[in-house]
């Protein structure tokens, strides 16, 4: 709270702020402005949802104090930036960007907002940092819709997934981050102007590609799953991609060195193709991958074994502090809730890795976890005393609300 604070020009938005996150970090089965609001002790929401529509603050000078907190606790010149989509799957049409569209949460298309993260993944720990909305070109054509949910004008024009996702890395690199790494799935590997502009940075990436794809080889392009049939049985090494919950993640790799992409400046780096096989499965994935300068084939695995990372924060971030369970229809609204969402799940990382960094882990027990460190921090500072009085206004509070939205909504329909 004290590194915000300067963000606000009056007290109250930065207590109803430090009100919200306190109630995100909290073990509610639903998170918004109604339920923190009464957890918190307040009579009513207002003073929430007047902090995230119209209070006069700068949500992305607080991401920019996120993303140096993360760095603060976890910087590292080898960490890796990854980049991913999430999909909150939402009801109706008037919420900012939904449409029917893919969603990976649901695993199929539904009617869902999406939007593209960047998470700072170093070997102490790992965050989301930066975040950036996707409006499909049904709302981006549409300039009364977009008047509706409030977009200001310079976020109107059409943008695809891994155009924002070059936004978030430039900002990342211009803040002068410690990183050597991006990594990200096939939506992002798929595209020559994000490979292009992280060689710009003069950093590495590892991209998965799929299976349909082309590369530049020797022997001119060929499809990458046309290439396992052309590598000898001792050329797979077996490496760990990283500890799973039920041990190692072992696989089979094998690599290509591949011809640059282009001949400028920017493409001086060793490029590879590295391809991954499940044992049990025979199933095989494959990234494409750029160093700046030559690297063994462990550190090319390690780092794909840290694409997960970003999963792990969607996970963590949904269910510990509720970044998908916002109500809010509006640009502005979706950015602030989203920014301090992201800035409580870093609190529980950065004090999680605290305590295992001063607290020798006991023997008989796993390392303390982030949502165990959550769930003692509730249980411990969280708990709010209600008393009857205070349990029964806000039932009738919310009745009479109740009631309210479906006396507008009975004489909507009349008039209709």
């Amino acid at each position: 709270m004290d590194r915000i604070a300067p963000r606000f020009r009056r007290y109250e938005p930065l207590r109803h702020a430090g009100e919200l996150m306190a109630g995100m970090v909290a073990g509610l089965d639903r998170k918004n402005c109604w339920t923190i609001a009464e957890h918190r002790g307040s009579d009513t929401p207002d003073g929430l949802q007047h902090l995230l529509a119209r209070a006069s603050w700068d949500a992305d000078a607080v991401r920019d104090d996120l993303r140096d907190y993360v760095i603060d606790a976890f910087g590292n010149r080898s960490a890796i930036l990854v980049v991913d989509e999430t999909g909150d799957v939402k009801k109706g049409t008037a919420t900012v960007g939904v449409q029917r569209q893919y969603s990976g949460t649901a695993g199929r298309i539904e009617n869902s907002q999406v939007a593209v993260y960047l998470t700072y993944a170093a070997p102490r720990g790992h965050a989301l940092i930066d975040r950036a909305l996707y409006l499909p070109k049904s709302w981006t054509e549409d300039s009364d819709r977009c008047d509706d949910a409030a977009i200001p004008q310079e976020n109107r024009g059409f943008a695809t997934k891994p155009t924002l996702a070059v936004a978030l890395i430039d900002r990342a690199v211009t803040a002068g981050i410690p990183a050597g790494w991006v990594a990200g799935d096939e939506v992002y590997g798929a595209d020559p102007r994000l490979r292009a502009a992280v060689r710009a940075h003069r950093l590495g990436y590892v991209l998965a590609v799929a299976a349909n794809r082309r590369v530049p080889t020797h022997a001119g392009p060929i499809r990458v799953d046309h290439l396992p049939a052309l590598i000898p049985k001792h050329a797979w090494q077996q490496h760990s991609a990283g500890a799973g919950a039920h041990g190692p993640r072992l696989y089979s790799w094998a690599w290509f060195r591949l011809l640059p992409e282009d001949d400028t400046d920017t493409d001086r780096g060793v490029h590879h193709l590295l391809i991954r096989r499940n044992e049990s499965t025979g199933e095989h994935a494959y990234l494409h991958c750029y160093s700046p300068r030559p690297v063994p084939l462990r550190t090319l695995v390690a780092v794909a074994g840290q694409r997960w990372r970003i999963e792990e924060s969607f996970q963590a971030a949904k269910g510990l502090v509720g970044l998908d369970q916002h109500q809010v229809r509006r640009w502005r609204s979706w950015y602030r809730w989203t920014t301090l969402a992201m800035l409580a799940h870093a609190f529980l990382a950065v004090a999680c890795a605290i305590e295992r960094d001063t607290t020798p882990t006991p023997a008989g027990l796993i390392t303390l976890t982030v949502n165990e460190f959550r769930r003692l921090f509730d249980a411990l500072l969280l708990k709010t005393n209600h008393t009857l009085d205070t349990l029964l206004a806000w039932s009738r509070w919310r009745r009479q609300h109740q009631y309210r939205a479906r006396q507008s909504h009975y004489r909507r329909r009349l008039n209709q």
